[in-house]
This record gives structure tokens, sequence and C-alpha cells, in this order.
């Protein structure tokens, strides 16, 4: 009597059995680009993504460079405040013209205050032309023991300004412009009344015309007669 066989000890031993082929594996195309570049997978695992944190948390070139910069930089002479700025109209035959005009107040907190105004075709352009107005009439003021020497009043239009010396410790008791100039022209103590007009231009030009007629108090002297 012959054997039978089962056709199901048939499939499975030929399924568990390893199948050999001469065909060589296909290999999966390699995507084009710089040699020794990472995969798109490993982005953040990279060189790419260390390089863009070392660069970042220990300050790259970049870095550097913006901080050799600020350190190359000189400090200013003065320090500048923009008093007014106003948009201006000029009317022509051909139309309108519009322009800006800029009050800038300059000084140097010692001493040294200076007042320009000009016009120009943007507020950059503007400023920057009453700056270089500003350093061409910039003066020194006379002072005597950290305050005016004596009291005076001048009157620009129709603004009319009073300065009066203060004691030590008093500061400044002003206002508005003239605020602006004795801080910046490095008044320690003042005290201002503004009267009149309270046009800021005409405020600021009285303020600075009162300050250059300050003059300091003459010494007598008293000879003995023998």
């Amino acid at each position: 009597m012959s054997e039978e066989t089962n056709p199901t000890t048939q499939v499975t031993e030929a399924a568990t059995q390893p199948v050999i082929s001469d065909t060589p594996a296909k290999v999966a195309p390699v995507a084009p680009g710089r040699p020794g570049s990472p995969a798109r997978g490993g982005r953040g695992g990279g060189a790419r993504g260390s390089s863009s944190r070392d660069g970042r948390g220990g300050g790259g070139a970049r870095g550097g460079g913006r901080g050799r910069d600020s350190r190359d930089r000189e400090p200013k002479e003065y320090d500048q405040k923009i008093l007014e700025l106003s948009r201006v109209t000029r009317v022509t035959a051909g139309g309108k013209r519009m322009r800006f005009r800029a009050a800038v107040i300059i000084g140097n907190h010692a001493g040294k205050v200076g007042f320009g105004v000009a016009k120009g075709a943007d507020v950059a352009m503007a400023v920057e032309k009453a700056v270089r107005q500003a350093k061409k009439k910039v003066f020194t003021i006379t002072l005597n023991n950290e305050t005016i020497p004596h009291v005076v009043n001048e009157k620009f239009g129709a603004a009319v300004v009073l300065l009066k010396p203060a004691p030590k410790g008093t500061g400044l008791k002003a206002g508005g412009a003239v605020r602006v100039v004795l801080e910046l022209g490095g008044v320690p103590n003042a005290v201002s009344k503004i009267m009149g007009s309270a046009n800021k231009i005409n405020v600021a030009k009285a303020t600075i015309k009162a300050m250059k007629r300050l003059r300091l108090p003459v010494k007598t002297v008293v000879s003995e007669v023998k």
C-alpha cells in the first residue's frame, strides 16, 4: 500500500525554506546633493541642525561682527532732542508743496547747548539738517555755584522768558522748551517762568537769548589807603 502525501505538509515545508535568487537586489536611488550631506529625514540631528544650534548658542560670526561694530562706535558728542516736528505746506502756482519742519536742541550736559530749525522732504532729512545747524550755533553757558549767576529776562517774538538762580538741591523748576534747553545745557539748579506766547520755537529762542546774556559777577578789589 503506497503512502499518501499530505498536500498541506508540502506547502508548509516549501514556505519555511529560504528562497535564494541569483538576481541582485535593487538599491534605492540616492538623492543628488553635496558629498557628506545628511539625509532629509535626519535634519534635526544632522550637521545642519547642530551647526545652527551651535552658532545660535555660542554667538556665530554674525553675532561677533555686531559686537565688534558696537564696540568700535564712538560715543556721541552731543545728545539731541526733537523739540517740535510739524508738517508745513507751501502753496505755489503748480500746487501745494508739502515738507517737514524739525526743531532740534542739542547739548552735552556739561555747559554747551545749541538750537536749530530746518525743513526737509522727509522727517529724517529735516532732523539731520536741524542738527547740523544746531552744531554751528553751540555756545557755552555761564554758570556760578551750579546755577546761573543772576536773574535774566529776555523776549523773542511774543514769548517772554524769566530765569532765576536757585540754591543747590533745588533742581530745575521749569517746563516746556525752557526745561529741555536747561537739561541738555547741564544747568543743575534754576527757576524759570514763561510769559506771553507759548510757542515752543519762540520760547526756546528766548531762553537761548537769555542764557547768552549771563555774565559772572565782577569782584571789586578795595585797595588799602596808607
